[in-house]
């Protein structure tokens, strides 16, 4: 029989990594409003955290020396630490309502270190992707396109809804502005549909859908190896 799907309770009953990556999360956005608000140099209005934390396309060098300025670039640290920043108050706690919801019990079903390996590989596939489709039109010369940041959890957060939906497939959840619960293995495929049709058409604001469906795609591969190795369990 399906089951209504109840968060944790307490944060204490937060099992150790979804725990600290709450804390990592508020921090950095502790960090961002303290410190982007200091000047720094060339850096300039963006501020220290934005400029090298948030994940900047690749292969801009050339339109900095055309600007006759300095302009953010790419880092390979910025693939993990875009994922501790965000764009605001309501953003930061989209995510980490998120990752509260399902992370714990998704880290419970496969282990803490395991869960570790799990959300960093999220966050990776994430960036990557976002990555390749942010620098493409930098790829061919200085080219016209505005560089922008990319921030936020969301990759990783739905990497970790990903795998809730592959291990937990038939959980009732309840989406506003849905009148009926949802079972989580319509919920993460649908949410993947929408992602795509957003990025591809471009509909949708300055949310990062390619980051979306890249945290998606890694968690469903890794849940998969390590169901086909015994290390996932598979509840119906």
């Amino acid at each position: 029989m399906p089951s209504d799907y109840r968060p944790p309770s307490a944060f204490s009953s937060i099992p150790p990594v979804v725990k600290n990556l709450l804390i990592l999360n508020g921090l950095a956005f502790l960090a961002q409003a303290v410190f982007d608000w200091i000047p720094a140099g060339q850096i300039g209005a963006l501020g220290p955290v934005m400029w090298w934390g948030a994940l900047w396309p690749a292969g801009t060098s050339a339109l900095a020396a055309t600007a006759g300025e300095a302009v953010p670039a790419f880092w390979p640290w910025q693939l993990v630490t875009t994922a501790f920043l965000h764009g605001g108050i309501a953003h930061i706690a989209f995510n980490l309502f998120g990752l509260f919801m399902f992370g714990g019990v998704v880290e419970r079903a496969l282990g803490s270190r395991r869960f570790a390996v799990f959300y960093l590989v999220c966050v990776l596939g994430a960036s990557l992707l976002q990555l390749a489709i942010v620098s493409a039109p930098f790829w061919g010369g200085p080219g016209t396109a505005a560089i922008y940041p990319t921030v936020g959890a969301s990759g990783g957060v739905l990497g970790v809804v990903t795998a809730f939906g592959m291990l937990f497939p038939r959980e009732r959840i309840f989406i506003f502005p849905l009148p009926v619960p949802i079972e989580a293995r319509w919920l993460v495929p649908g949410f993947a549909a929408l992602s795509l049709y957003m990025g591809v058409s471009g509909t949708g604001g300055n949310v990062a859908h390619f980051a979306h469906l890249g945290g998606m795609v890694a968690g469903a591969v890794l849940v998969l190896l390590w169901r086909r190795q015994g290390g996932a369990q598979r509840l119906a």
